[in-house]
């Protein structure tokens, strides 16, 4: 079940062109001041940072430098000519010292605690031999595990019947890995099997619990009486990267863990778990045959304790990961850092449902670029906002505070920790703007722009359409530019305009846009998901769930400057296998590689029998999560997109 969102807010009819006319779009693009950020995804403290941001400032975005692919339903991965890719991790592919091969009949709770996770989701690179490092050539690479699919993972599972080994090896398949990866002879990248950096954290791995909601009642459980520690991080979606050098992975699908909400009895708790989607009876996991703390009516609290953003060093493998509870519980989809001009970190995150919020927190301290451990408790204090976005093209963050406006005890919020735990409701009563599923929100480190992918929303009627959010039925998602008032992160108001409404432009039906540039010229996309920008600006698109608006075509990678003559000029980069999506597209740190994790390939298969699958990518048979690495292959400048 989705979080049930009835807040009355926004529901304007035909306000885009009432706002905007494209020539409109186009002036305020070209007037808008151009700023400069130091972005959390690159290591802001390092001198050789400096020295690349610097560059990138005065730097132009151009040609992209590749020829597009086309659309295409080829059960492999398609680049331009001229590139290459190979698989750099497997799901099961050993990672720690003891570790098993990988035996899709022998998958076991122990393999996956020692093995690559299951369906990859973000990618980090954090470089080698230390955080000061800029080393293009060795990094720990650091991957989410989203969520698992146990009808591709175990050829005898049960539907609706598993075996506690079974569930076992799910829970233990989930979180995040940790992996030395080197670049070698020939351009080639490979892991470093039973590599003292190499770590996995799983579903059953202890975190802290951090912030406001630190001892909250509604964070105490049977297993943890003082609420101050929990057992696992699940369904880790996008994340972020630190300036201090440390990981930010997000939970977001929580909901789909737990059961039994209608059992609880009417009051606080399970309207807060409507709020969030809870399972009303059984889960299809069934992991509550098993462990009590997946049931609601033995555990209430237990869901309470996931949706957080969970921060972890990925150069300590001891590092107990710490769950930032300041930041919001909701269904995370990145958490992108920016330093801002007074050295305070801020920190962007939207929360994937219809119809629900995009958020920013902004920490109470600055950034301390000489000395790294003062930085390691710094979300856990400052702000958290929410967005309200105006008809005139202007925008509002309101802040998420106890005592402010509506969120009083008289609306059952007594503190701060009642406001980060149940954040939705809190946002619901400060009338933000309901968004057509905000996924990866990130900022330009050349232009310090924000973009915010909206990945579709076909539950929007017409009647609920409103200026952000401008077509019913929204099959194929859009995207929004925001600019900080001031060019400052911290500001309390922006401007913003639609950047990109996708689909097909050879389809009048579909109303696209693509920033002002012919429709013509440019490559059809739907469901824009994750994206990341080069050395230049330039901002690479990756989908989840593009068929469904495109069904010609398996999700891609597509590339579009965001300033100059070519604002808007979208090209498809890559083409993904069968059932797949691509996530967590990441840069190495001389933009000489492109890393993107091929998430679930052959979703949807009846078995792991060969005439079930839907997809037998990467080595023919069953096929496995893996994440890939992108290079030229022809001589000549290296870099990506040059």
């Amino acid at each position: 079940m989705r979080g049930v969102n009835d807040a009355p807010n926004d529901t304007l009819q035909d306000v885009l062109r009432r706002q905007y006319s494209r020539r409109q779009l186009l002036k305020n693009a070209a007037l808008a001041a151009p700023g400069v950020i130091l972005s959390g995804r690159l290591l802001a403290a390092s001198d050789a940072y400096a020295a690349q941001q610097a560059k990138a400032a005065s730097g132009h975005p151009a040609d992209l430098g590749f020829e597009p692919i086309s659309l295409t339903k080829v059960d492999d991965v398609i680049v331009p000519e001229g590139y290459g890719y190979q698989v750099v991790l497997r799901w099961g592919d050993p990672l720690l010292p003891g570790a098993p091969e990988f035996d899709a009949h022998q998958q076991s709770k122990h393999s996956q605690e020692t093995q690559f996770g299951y369906n990859c989701d973000f990618t980090g690179y954090f470089p080698l031999p230390g955080f000061h490092s800029n080393n293009p050539n060795a990094a720990v690479l650091a991957v989410n595990h989203e969520y698992t699919d146990p009808i591709l993972m175990f050829p005898d599972y049960i539907a609706g019947a598993p075996t506690q080994s079974q569930v076992d090896a799910e829970i233990a398949a989930h979180g995040m890995s940790f992996a030395e990866i080197r670049r070698t002879k020939g351009n080639k990248w490979r892991y470093v099997k039973g590599s003292a950096n190499n770590r996995r954290v799983t579903g059953e791995t202890v975190c802290a619990i951090t912030g406001p909601a630190t001892g909250h009642p509604w964070m105490i459980t049977s297993e943890d009486p003082q609420g101050r520690w929990v057992r696992g991080t699940l369904n880790n979606c996008a994340g972020g990267k630190t300036p201090w050098g440390t990981v930010l992975t997000c939970e977001e699908n929580f909901n789909q863990y737990f059961a039994n909400r209608s059992k609880l009895p009417e009051g606080p708790v399970k309207a807060a778990h409507t709020r969030y989607g809870l399972t009303s009876g059984a889960t299809s996991r069934r992991w509550e045959n098993f462990y009590s703390r997946f049931d609601l009516a033995k555990e209430p609290n237990e869901p309470f304790r996931f949706g957080w953003v969970v921060e972890i060093d990925p150069y300590d493998p001891t590092f107990m990961p710490r769950k930032r509870t300041a930041l919001g519980r909701f269904k995370h989809e990145g958490a992108t850092t920016v330093v801002a001009k007074d050295g305070r970190v801020v920190v962007y995150s939207g929360d994937d449902e219809r119809f629900d919020y995009i958020y920013k927190f902004v920490t109470a301290r600055a950034f301390d670029p000489k000395k790294r451990q003062a930085n390691f408790d710094l979300l856990d204090e400052g702000t958290l906002y929410v967005a309200k976005f105006h008809d005139d093209g202007s925008g509002s963050w309101l802040p998420l505070v106890h005592g402010y406006g509506p969120v009083t005890s008289a609306n059952g919020f007594n503190n701060q920790g009642d406001v980060v735990i149940n954040t939705r409701r809190a946002a619901d009563l400060l009338g933000a703007t309901k968004m057509d599923r905000p996924e990866d929100i990130e900022a330009n480190p050349v232009t310090g722009k924000i973009y915010s992918l909206m990945t579709n929303n076909t539950s929007r009627t017409a009647a609920q359409v409103n200026a952000a959010n401008p077509r019913p039925n929204n099959i194929y998602g859009h995207v929004i530019e925001q600019t900080e008032a001031n060019d400052d992160h911290t500001s309390t108001w922006f401007t913003w305009q639609i950047f990109i409404k996708c689909g097909d432009p050879a389809v009048a039906a579909h109303d696209t846009y693509f920033a002002g540039y012919n429709p013509e010229e440019v490559s059809p996309i739907s469901s824009p998901d994750n994206l990341v920008f080069d050395e230049g600006g330039n901002c690479w698109i990756a989908t989840d769930g593009l068929q469904n608006g495109l069904p010609r075509g398996n999700d891609g990678i597509f590339a579009t400057p965001v300033e100059g003559e070519q604002r808007g000029y979208l090209r498809q980069f890559m083409s993904c296998p069968m059932e797949a999506e691509i996530c967590g597209p990441e840069f190495n740190t001389d933009y000489t590689t492109l890393f993107a994790a091929i998430q679930h390939p052959g979703e949807g298969s009846k078995s792991t029998a060969p005439a079930d699958l839907l997809s037998v990518w990467p080595d023919g048979g069953t096929p496995k999560p893996s994440v890939i690495a992108v290079t030229k292959t022809v001589p000549g400048n290296p870099r990506i997109g040059s």
